[in-house]
């Protein structure tokens, strides 16, 4: 009795234990539905995207391709970071000029006007014309450039002329003056740019400045002169002092100090009192006009001393004259 009560005990207390587990657990199509999430749009085009990918079939050697694509452009880079691009256009330039000169392009004449202080030579040398060109690959635009970065050119016009030929017309810079700054002369234009950077024979009877911003002011001073040809035959330089006046070296040796304004009225009065009393050509140092309306010379010691003998005879004189007028007395 005892037993069989036990056993069903035991048969009940298993169905109840069933019961629970089967409340608690969910059913496999609920896990199954709780587990599944729908994909976001982004991760369906990359999904697709991949699978498009997968399925495209790459022709043959296409690894090899991209790897001398590779190499390629590694080189490129290398040359650009080097500085090497210059030379690999020269090279690239050469192989189209020659392939060109085969076809019949070849520059055959160069018609140059405008040059007189450039040889024809220099001109071709500085527009890059050389006796590989060719008229097809021959940048005119360039050539242009090069000629007007030459000192003697202040502009040019090039153009190309099929089959064979290119026309090139300069002008020159005029030869101004000499500018001397820190020991050393140029040959300057009238612009103050510097036009043969060392003392020429053929340019030495141009006038010469002297000093920082001269160069600047070359029509200035070298107008002025032009205008007073009297003064302008005996001077030796034009020194610009601290960039505001200017000081005539007269070749004598006498200094002009000019005012820093209306310089034409000062030269007019040096002409005047050199044809008055010689002023040019007298023994002193110095001419300072530097104030207007007032003259101030400085004697050389030589004068210096016969100036100071002459008031002392004269003093001596005076002193002579008072006494025999003292003894007639």
């Amino acid at each position: 009795m005892t037993a069989r009560l036990a056993g069903a005990g035991a048969d009940a207390l298993a169905q109840a234990s069933d019961r629970l587990r089967s409340s608690a657990a969910p059913s496999r199509r609920e896990a199954a539905f709780d587990d599944y999430s729908r994909p976001s749009a982004a991760g369906l085009r990359l999904r697709r995207l991949s699978s498009r990918i997968a399925s495209i079939r790459l022709p043959r050697r296409t690894g090899l391709l991209a790897t001398l694509a590779l190499f390629a452009a590694t080189g490129l880079y290398g040359v650009q970071r080097g500085g090497h691009w210059p030379v690999v256009n020269e090279a690239l330039l050469s192989v189209g000029d020659r392939a060109a000169n085969a076809a019949g392009l070849q520059v055959r004449g160069v018609r140059l006007t405008g040059n007189s202080q450039m040889s024809h030579a220099q001109v071709l040398e500085a527009a890059g014309v050389h006796p590989e060109t060719s008229v097809l690959f021959f940048d005119a635009d360039q050539a242009r450039e090069r000629l007007k970065a030459n000192s003697w050119i202040a502009d040019a016009t090039v153009q190309k002329l099929y089959p064979d030929q290119i026309m090139i017309s300069v002008v020159e810079r005029e030869p101004f003056a000499l500018w001397q700054r820190d020991g050393r002369i140029q040959v300057i234009a009238a612009d103050g740019r510097v036009i043969v950077d060392h003392l020429d024979a053929r340019f030495q009877h141009l006038p010469l400045l002297v000093g920082k911003g001269a160069e600047e002011r070359a029509r200035e001073i070298v107008g002025l002169l032009a205008d007073h040809r009297e003064v302008a035959k005996v001077v030796r330089a034009a020194v610009l002092v601290a960039e505001r006046r200017w000081t005539l070296v007269l070749k004598n040796g006498i200094d002009v100090r000019l005012p820093d304004t209306d310089l034409d009225r000062a030269m007019v009065d040096l002409a005047r009192l050199d044809g008055e009393r010689r002023l040019m050509t007298r023994d002193v140092t110095m001419i300072d006009m530097r104030i207007p309306g007032r003259v101030t010379v400085r004697l050389s010691e030589d004068a210096m001393r016969a100036h100071e003998a002459a008031l002392k005879e004269r003093d001596r004189e005076r002193a002579r004259r008072r006494a025999q007028q003292g003894q007639r007395t």
